[in-house]
């Protein structure tokens, strides 16, 4: 199926450009989030009229994005979790637990699904997390997880 980009996304494409998707992906991940429309002649006329203000919002999400990761780039964060005596951790540690304790100390609202576990946090020490903040901007922080003596 092909459909008309509304924004840039990672691995995909850029603002305006037609691309071939599987007809699931277009109708509940692209169309349904507003990312891009069916690449019918009215809509291809239309996104090639309004491509500079999509441009100029992407831009403006772009320069959002960058000031985040100033805020958050190379920030160490702990955790503490519960773990065995050989340093396991009962479950791991899900990109929802890290979002909230960036929101805790930082006041910022990111979403569990920018945040990418380089390996699964399944013990204590020390863990390098990749934040996709945006197509062209991501930040990296440090995640620190200490044994937790009782259950919080």
């Amino acid at each position: 199926m092909k459909v008309i980009l509304l924004e840039n996304l990672k691995k995909i494409g850029s603002i305006g450009e037609i691309i071939d998707v599987k007809r699931g992906f277009a109708r509940n991940f692209l169309i349904s989030n507003k990312k891009a429309l069916y690449a019918s002649k009215e809509n291809i006329l239309q996104v090639e009229k309004i491509k500079s203000q999509l441009s100029k919002k992407d831009n403006e999400k772009k320069l959002a994005a960058k000031k985040i990761a100033e805020k958050i780039n190379k920030k160490v964060f702990n955790i503490k979790k519960l773990s065995t005596e050989n340093k396991e951790l009962y479950g791991s540690v899900k990109p929802t637990e890290i979002s909230k304790i960036i929101k805790e100390k930082e006041q910022l609202d990111i979403k569990p699904s920018m945040i990418q576990p380089i390996k699964e946090i399944k013990s204590l020490g020390k863990f390098k997390v990749k934040i996709s903040l945006h197509s062209e901007v991501d930040a990296e922080i440090l995640i620190i997880v200490e044994t937790a003596e009782i259950i919080q």
